[in-house]
Formats: structure tokens, sequence, C-alpha cells
């Protein structure tokens, strides 16, 4: 299946409203407005295919991009390859959902969040703390080291509430994740949440809270969920 049958397979999978969706979230145009779960399909009929995933990724058509994730090889791709993939991430439903999605599959994953995290950059840090957040949420706690996790909660409790908007979002779930996910920690990330409280956003349009890492938290200790690890990353 060559690149422009699947991108005429995607548009028929479109619908106005879920295009009207992700362009409230920041998408822009090439889109076509295709919801994840319709893409299921076609991703299994494509499997996993790292030329076709790049040649996705290089439309700049997000629902092709995100496609692109699904199919991707992360083993097949260097850390210069997901430099290059975040170089034209424009909005944090590719950086978060997409790019940090395919890194967390990697033996690379934990480097190359922590150079993005250390570069400043909105969409690289919410990408690296989001990396984490799939890590945590997926791997056994023993592959993590403590006493870095730690310095992380100490770094986002001391600068969350004056980083750039997305990277506040990734470091508060990043506080929640460790706080569910990681159990060595948990007590800490508890202890950071409440330190941090309430952390906002502000947009061009609107004004908005995070969710509060201390009462999420706390429902999965109410769910019994803590401890919680996915079978998967990608879907």
């Amino acid at each position: 299946m060559d690149i422009q049958t699947i991108l005429q397979e995607l548009e028929l999978l479109s619908t106005e409203r879920t295009k009207k969706t992700y362009i409230r979230n920041g998408a822009h145009e090439p889109l076509f407005g295709v919801a994840t779960g319709a893409m299921k399909p076609l991703a299994k009929k494509l499997k996993k295919n790292q030329g076709i995933a790049e040649e996705l990724y290089a439309t700049g058509n997000y629902d092709a991009m995100y496609l692109a994730g699904m199919i991707a090889d992360p083993s097949a791709m260097s850390e210069a390859d997901f430099d290059r993939w975040m170089g034209t991430a424009y909005f944090y439903m590719i950086s978060d959902y997409i790019v940090a999605v395919t890194l967390a599959e990697t033996d690379i994953a934990q480097a190359v969040s922590d150079k993005w995290i250390a570069s400043g950059k909105e969409l690289f840090m919410s990408a690296g703390y989001s990396c984490y957040c799939w890590l945590l949420g997926n791997r056994k706690d023993e592959e993590f080291d403590q006493e870095k996790l730690n310095k992380m909660l100490e770094i986002v409790e001391k600068t969350i509430h004056n980083s750039p908007n997305r990277a506040k979002y990734a470091m508060n779930n990043f506080v929640t994740t460790v706080g569910i996910s990681y159990m060595p920690l948990h007590e800490r990330a508890v202890a950071v949440a409440n330190a941090i409280g309430k952390v906002e956003v502000s947009s061009v349009k609107t004004k908005c809270n995070v969710p509060l890492a201390s009462e999420a938290i706390q429902k999965a200790v109410d769910k019994g969920q803590l401890g919680f690890k996915r079978k998967n990353v990608r879907c």
C-alpha cells in the first residue's frame, strides 16, 4: 500500500467533529480528523513498518503522523531520528502521544528524555516528562534509579509554576505517575503533589487548571490501583 492510498483511507475514516476537536487542541492543516480507534484496523493491516512510518510522519498531516507512531519500529530509530521527529512535533498531541510513546519502547528512552527535559524547550520538556510517565506505567520499578527520580521530583517541585504551559501539564502528570506507579517514591510523590498544589496554565483563549496531582494519586489509592502497570505502551 503506497502513501497516497493510505492517506485516502485515512480521509475516508475522518469526521468533521473529530477534526474540530483536534484543531481546538492545537492541530492545524493538513489533517483529516480520524479518531484513534478508527485507525487501528488500518494500523493492523500495515503492521510494523518503519519505512512507511517515516513517509507518513514526513507528510505533516496530523492523522498520518499519528498513524506513523502506531506502526513505527522503535528499535529501528536512533536518537537522531527521535530528535528529527520532535523537530516537527508542533503541538502536544504529537510530542506526548506520538513521539514520546514511541520513544518509551526503546532502550534509549531515559537518556533521550533527560536531554529533552534539560533543553528547556516547551514541547521537548513535555515529551521528556511524558515519556517517563509512559515508562513508569509500564516497566518494572527495578529498571529505574530511585535517586534520579527523586531529584526529578525535587526539580518539578521547585520549577513547575514557572515552566512553560505544556511542560506544566507533563510535570504534574509525572508527579501523579510516580505516586501511582513507582512504589519506592509513593510517599515522596504525595508530598510533592501537596506542595505544588494547583497548577495553572493559560492560552490565548482560555485559562484552565491542571488536575490536582494529590487528588489523582488519592483516587488511585481509593481504588486499590497503586503499583499500576500497563501491559503495553502503544495500543
